[in-house]
């Protein structure tokens, strides 16, 4: 999915001085989404979570779009013309309906409830992503991932991938990256990561075992469940420092609770984050977004009947990051 704000923001990212704090026991930060449309008049509309003021990340996790459920014979359902991606991994996950991703690898594939699709683009890469006629409900999450600034140039690369649930003590758990729940996802990443969707059942607690090294954030989309104690709504994420070694969910509803788990160990590296691009200088992006617009760097993605995204105006300023809170 494409970063389409009318006017894109300018994030500097980097972990802020409370991690640096010796974490209370069990605390949680809860952070609210923004609405963001993504453009024209029938288009769906996002809640965003990541980046924000707040926290810019949660380890390498960079990126959160909440969407749906959306109904695609009012809103059009998803039609994301192709853009670039350099410095980041693309990460969608679908709860209902089914997307078709195409890029300049020549990859052509689907995503459909609980299947993974990893997108790296490294260097360079483009792709479009559009929902199917088969698609009469569109709801899921679309997340990006900062790569590490020794492999922000790795070549262009695809993963898909279907968890096999695991149930313990009334929650499923699907994990699409890292492990949990005794369940390990072979998807390749260049940061350690967890992601996982967790679905706890009517009246059910839940005590996960976690590395404490991570950082984690849950991600609420359905329900009201309660992490450690502290009552999340709908599309709000929770977010837990490094320091403990487990999350206690909790579902007192008599409706499931459907959540998705984010975590990682702090990524201390400082990015820029604008449009569609990470990289870690003004004149990184500068060459990117004139690459994209000359067609060069990125390839083509071939059987999608449209032209691609213009990449937005640069701000007139430079881009110079914020120094990192201590």
């Amino acid at each position: 999915m494409s970063n389409v704000e009318t006017e894109p923001a300018r994030t500097r990212c980097g972990p802020t001085k409370d991690d640096a704090r010796r974490p209370e026991e069990g605390r949680v930060d809860v952070l609210a989404p923004r609405d963001v449309p993504l453009g024209g008049p029938r288009a769906m509309t996002v809640r965003r979570t990541l980046p924000q003021r707040a926290r810019s990340l949660i380890g390498a996790w960079c990126f959160a779009d909440h969407y749906g459920p959306d109904d695609v014979a009012r809103t059009g359902g998803m039609d994301v013309a192709p853009h670039p991606h350099i410095g980041l991994q693309t990460v969608s996950w679908l709860f209902s309906g089914e997307i078709e991703h195409r890029d300049s690898l020549g990859t052509h594939a689907y995503v459909r409830p609980g299947e993974l699709n990893l997108m790296t683009g490294g260097h360079g890469i483009c792709h479009s992503e559009v929902s199917t006629p088969r698609t009469t409900v569109l709801h899921g999450v679309q997340l990006w991932v900062a790569l590490p600034s020794q492999h922000r140039d790795t070549d262009r690369d695809f993963q898909h991938y279907a968890p096999e649930p695991v149930h313990i003590d009334g929650a499923k758990v699907s994990v699409f990256l890292g492990s949990l729940a005794g369940s390990v996802s072979p998807v390749r990443t260049f940061t350690p990561l967890l992601g996982a969707e967790v679905t706890l059942a009517p009246h059910t607690t839940v005590t996960l075992p976690v590395d404490p090294a991570f950082e984690h954030g849950l991600l609420v989309d359905q329900g009201g469940p309660h992490l450690n104690d502290t009552a999340l709504h709908p599309a709000e994420l929770g977010y837990v420092p490094p320091g403990t070694d487990t999350l206690t969910l909790r579902n007192d509803s008599p409706e499931p609770s459907r959540t998705v788990l984010l975590g990682g160990p702090p990524f201390e590296e400082e990015i820029i984050m604008w449009w569609n691009f990470i990289g870690r200088s003004h004149e990184e992006i500068v060459q990117a977004r004139e690459d994209w617009m000359k067609g060069n760097r990125f390839g083509e993605v071939h059987g999608y009947d449209g032209a691609p995204l213009p990449a937005p105006e640069l701000p007139n300023a430079p881009l110079k990051p914020r120094r990192r809170a201590r």
